[in-house]
């Protein structure tokens, strides 16, 4: 299996887990990974609202995957989404102070996405 099929599979199938924690059941996830006990109906239907966004984008990574045509532009979306995340995440810790010991890894992890997805990107077919 080639290198860029393979990160996009990895991508999917990270993604997907962490989104299925977010949404299956808000609450536990709330309750149990960031110690927050009283979920309000507003942020389990954004938690539930960015389940399906990373779902879909985890399909999009999957069926390019699957398909040799867009390959390359699926991993650059896996840059513009770890880019993004990051961003907003470290601009949440200048705001906001440092969150859950699970959110700081997700950064890191995101951080880290950004070069390897780059350096994936650029290698040849």
């Amino acid at each position: 299996m080639d290198l860029k099929r393979s990160f996009l599979i990895l991508a999917f199938a990270m993604v997907s887990v962490i989104a299925l924690l977010y949404g299956i059941d808000p609450s536990w996830f709330a309750r149990t990974l960031l110690g927050v006990t009283d979920l309000s109906v507003n942020f389990a239907h954004i938690l539930r609202a960015v389940m399906c966004l990373y779902l879909a984008l985890g399909a999009f990574w999957l069926f390019c995957a699957l398909k040799d045509r867009h390959k390359n532009t699926a991993i650059l979306t896996t840059i513009v989404f770890a880019g993004g995340l990051v961003v907003g995440r470290l601009l949440s810790f200048a705001l906001d102070g440092l969150p859950s010991p699970l959110l700081v890894f997700y950064a890191a992890l995101e951080f880290a996405i950004i070069p390897l997805a780059w350096w994936i990107y650029k290698q040849p077919e």
